[in-house]
């Protein structure tokens, strides 16, 4: 093993490795997800848009990549870095390789880094930047060029598609808006498995063209990046909400949150992976949730605020869920279409069905 590429931390830290994708250098805010499996939906998640992650289960690409397995028609994710890489995956599924996806996307790769000394590293000091580059830069030169390289604020702007499109189901019952922030297919195909009639616009879609498509229901995707980089989103749903029943997903959620005048804050390293155990605190079932997302609703601004805790996770006690019942609004943090639970979660798109049926009817 010839090792001919390295990863820098900002704070100087070095991990050599062995490259595979694209070669180039790529400058990002490096986390890990903690998954075993589904690593071609979490590259292809527009939510890890501009970041390396880090998979902490050693071998990575044995199932290879199936078409029919993407969560969106981009690679979110900037860099990968694993422990192992299989470049000969064994499925009749399979149509290539993890690095020959990365290398048809142009994202570089690293493998032979010691990823449970980088998984505690950041678990310890937090999610930082990073660079992938080759494996004679030093320290010094790497920790310039990332100081050197602008924090991207737009990151919703990019994944969001530019024109609405649609998405039909048989027997429909109910039309649902979706404002797009970097939404997941399958959550397209869980709104339509309910018998709603999908709508996707661009983020920046304002009220006024919302309401002139006459929805049963809003939905607010997940995404990549800050909540507050988005106030486009965050007025339109202050001016939406009562108006529609609503429900949102990770980055929808905190969106929902700021839109009611609560406060999103940075978490130390995020929750991506599966297997975090979430409590619904009015009647105390717990559900096994899949999550993805660096920021979290700061309960203390929920005080007096119109919208009430309905989840919260068990390893933290982070706000996982929010409701109104006076206005028809509900969100969580994390990803009811993932199948952590299997299907633990997958009773929320039936409850907003239920949320539009009794809207339709008063």
């Amino acid at each position: 093993m010839r090792l001919d590429r390295k990863l820098i931390l900002e704070d100087g830290s070095c991990y050599e490795g062995v490259g595979f994708g694209a070669d180039k250098e790529a400058v990002c805010e490096i986390v890990f997800n903690t998954s075993m499996v589904g690593y071609q939906e979490i590259l292809s998640d527009p939510s890890y848009t501009d970041q390396a992650i880090v998979m902490s289960y050693p071998l990575i690409g044995n199932y290879g990549i199936t078409d029919e397995d993407y969560e969106s028609k981009m690679i979110g994710a900037k860099a990968l870095i694993v422990r192992d890489i299989n470049e000969n995956p064994s499925n009749f599924r399979a149509t290539k390789s993890v690095p020959e996806l990365l290398e048809e996307a142009g994202i570089p790769g690293i493998y032979g880094v010691d990823t449970r000394k980088l998984v505690r590293s950041i678990r310890d000091y937090g999610s930082r930047r990073c660079i992938i580059t080759d494996i004679n830069t030093n320290a010094d030169t790497g920790v310039a060029k990332i100081k050197d390289t602008p924090v991207p604020h737009d990151a919703v702007k990019r994944v969001s598609c530019k024109k609405r499109y649609y998405s039909r189901t048989s027997n429909p019952l109910y039309n649902v808006v979706a404002i797009d922030c970097g939404m997941k297919l399958n959550i397209v195909r869980m709104l339509n498995d309910n018998r709603c009639n999908v709508t996707v616009v661009p983020y920046d879609t304002t009220s006024d063209e919302i309401l002139a498509l006459h929805p049963d229901g809003l939905f607010i995707s997940n995404g990549p990046g800050d909540p507050t980089d988005v106030p486009e989103v965050v007025k339109t749903l202050k001016e939406l909400s009562g108006k529609a029943p609503m429900f949102g997903i990770c980055l929808g959620h905190q969106l929902i949150a700021l839109s009611y005048g609560a406060k999103t804050y940075k978490l130390k390293f995020g929750h991506r992976g599966g297997n975090h155990p979430v409590k619904d605190v009015r009647d105390g079932s717990i559900v096994i949730t899949s999550q993805n997302h660096s920021y979290a609703v700061d309960d203390s601004s929920l005080e007096g605020n119109a919208l009430k805790v309905s989840h919260i996770n068990l390893l933290d006690n982070t706000v996982e869920g929010l409701y109104s019942d006076e206005n028809r609004v509900f969100s969580v943090q994390y990803h009811p279409e993932s199948a952590p639970g299997p299907n633990d979660s997958r009773l929320l798109f039936g409850k907003f069905t239920e949320l539009m049926k009794s809207a339709k009817k008063s």
